[in-house]
């Protein structure tokens, strides 16, 4: 799944190429990609609109229209917008494609069928619930240890609820927890000061070397001009079961936590 890395890169390439420009309509090939409004009604309100503006929040891609209208977007497991000139033969697998005033177009490209977008005047329903942004001043270690502190699951299913931080997800929580020295299955609650500092220097290492690296195609990811990211080059435990441990040299091991697999070195992180 696309993670805050992979967002803010797809971010940072679209904005010179679409910050500016109109959308002259989009074509959907399936429907289901839309969440809210209704095709007709989306088709009509987005048409002619300039996009003044792109953010992100958590996981999510927000344009900013010339209406003040926001469209939301959501890549999910498996979606990637991709840049290109020529409609008549967009990429396999994609689900809309939103049509530029310069003749570019916007492919999402989304083999599972999982990424969304929706047209909102108010973005307060989709991420108004999201926790702090890990690379924003505010995301302080005391803050960090101040909300550990509340929860008594295991550490990785608590990192990688968006609820608790913003866009943080299964890969880069295991090279989080990895760099702290933390087992994934470590109750929350139970980190000493010290852990959740360690453990906080490492989220902003982890994520911020990975947006230097223009984010990790694992599997279905790639950068607007179609090329691939290379932070998974760098990882040292997510992906890499029955691979050696790069600082101690034991076998990484892969377990299931809340339904995702998480990838960890039993000397490193001891069990709790």
């Amino acid at each position: 799944m696309p993670e805050l890395p992979e967002v803010e890169t797809i971010k940072n390439e679209l904005v010179p190429h679409v910050v500016g420009r109109r959308i002259s309509g989009v074509t959907l090939s399936w429907e289901g990609i839309l969440k809210e409004p209704n095709a007709q009604e989306f088709d009509s309100r987005i048409a002619g609109q300039e996009v003044t503006g792109i953010g992100r929040r958590g996981k999510y891609l927000i344009f900013s229209l010339g209406s003040g209208e926001l469209l939301i977007v959501h890549l999910k497991m498996s979606g990637s917008l991709l840049l290109g000139w020529d409609s008549s033969s967009p990429p396999r697998f994609t689900r809309a494609v939103i049509h530029l005033d310069n003749g570019r177009h916007i492919f999402f490209r989304d083999p599972r069928k999982f990424g969304r977008m929706r047209l909102l005047k108010d973005s307060t329903s989709i991420i108004g619930r999201l926790g702090p942004e890990p690379l924003e001043a505010g995301f302080t270690p005391e803050l960090l240890a101040r909300l550990l502190s509340k929860r008594k699951a295991p550490i990785k299913a608590v990192l990688i609820d968006q609820n608790f931080i913003a866009g943080l997800g299964n890969m880069y929580a295991d090279e989080a927890l990895f760099a702290a020295g933390i087992h994934p299955l470590r109750p929350a609650a139970s980190l000493t000061r010290r852990e959740a500092w360690r453990l906080h220097r490492a989220i902003k290492q982890v994520l911020s070397s990975a947006i230097g690296d223009k984010g990790a195609s694992v599997t279905t990811y790639f950068r607007p001009g179609g090329e691939p990211g290379k932070a998974q080059f760098q990882f040292r435990v997510a992906h890499r079961r029955g691979e050696n441990c790069p600082v101690c040299g034991t076998s990484l091991e892969r377990i299931t936590i809340r339904g995702r697999g998480s990838y960890f070195c039993p000397r490193c992180q001891p069990e709790p």
